[in-house]
């Protein structure tokens, strides 16, 4: 197997990584701030309930929800009719959505969103429409996934954070972006690195509704040729694309390390 035939194959599949970056960029650009807004809604206190209320069964439920008592060891009756005035629908819809997502696989949702406007409203299918499924499909799955990152970087930050900006004069929105997000940040980088090579790889999921990235094309090749080079160049094309996203997170992790 000559220098040549393997060139040839480096220039056929440089066509489809281009594709995956595309996937890979835009897919990150719409997943990242729409994961924050479903992790603000995921910790959302909002219970429309809760005003309708009694005064001394709204205290009775902090008592118990303190250190001094639990509210698992209540009655049933107690617990029942918390949770009907305490219960925060936002916060409900979005432990569902989360669900769901992660709990899928992605090569399901890339049908659903691809097949699903033809079988259940009965509009014909485009060929244009192939990209805007994929990333549909891949920004709402990994906005699941960075939501739960982003709460959990959030809830790390000590309450003392909170009642310092509160003293200081800051509202809520000043808190959260003047105090809160930057810590945030630099606690859920490594996480954010993880999904992000992971990204990389599961943009050759794209293939399942025929969408020709770098790897539907190394399959292409590889059948018409009857040789397994082409998936070996494309192996080392994924490597080397991942060796990239690492490199640049840890810079990234480094340059917010500025007390060390």
């Amino acid at each position: 197997m000559d220098t040549q035939f393997i060139f040839s194959i480096v220039q056929q599949l440089s066509v489809g990584l281009v594709e995956s970056c595309k996937i890979f960029l835009l897919t990150l650009l719409f997943s990242m701030p729409l994961g924050l807004l479903v992790a603000f809604g995921r910790m959302s206190k909002w219970a429309p309930l809760k005003c309708i209320a009694s005064e001394s069964f709204l205290e009775q439920v902090h008592i118990r929800q303190t250190a001094q008592g639990k509210l698992e060891n209540a009655p049933l009756s107690f617990r029942a009719k918390s949770a009907f005035f305490l219960f925060k629908p936002i916060q409900f819809v979005l432990k569902v959505f989360i669900a769901i997502l992660r709990g899928t696989p992605l090569m399901l949702q890339l049908f659903a969103i691809y097949y699903g406007p033809y079988y259940i409203f009965g509009i014909p299918i485009s060929m244009e429409y192939r990209f805007t499924a994929v990333i549909i499909a891949f920004s709402v799955n990994y906005s699941a996934y960075f939501a739960e990152i982003y709460r959990s970087g959030i809830e790390s930050i000590p309450v003392g954070q909170y009642e310092a900006a509160t003293v200081l004069g800051y509202n809520r929105v000043q808190t959260f972006f003047r105090i809160i997000f930057p810590q945030m940040c630099k606690r859920v980088l490594p996480p954010v690195t993880n999904e992000a090579i992971t990204l990389v790889k599961d943009t050759s999921l794209a293939f399942v509704i025929s969408y020709t990235e770098m790897f539907t094309l190394a399959k292409q090749i590889s059948a018409a040729k009857t040789t397994i080079m082409p998936l070996i160049v494309a192996g080392v094309f994924y490597f080397i694309f991942n060796a990239i996203v690492a490199f640049v997170m840890e810079r990234i992790e480094k340059k917010l390390n500025y007390y060390r």
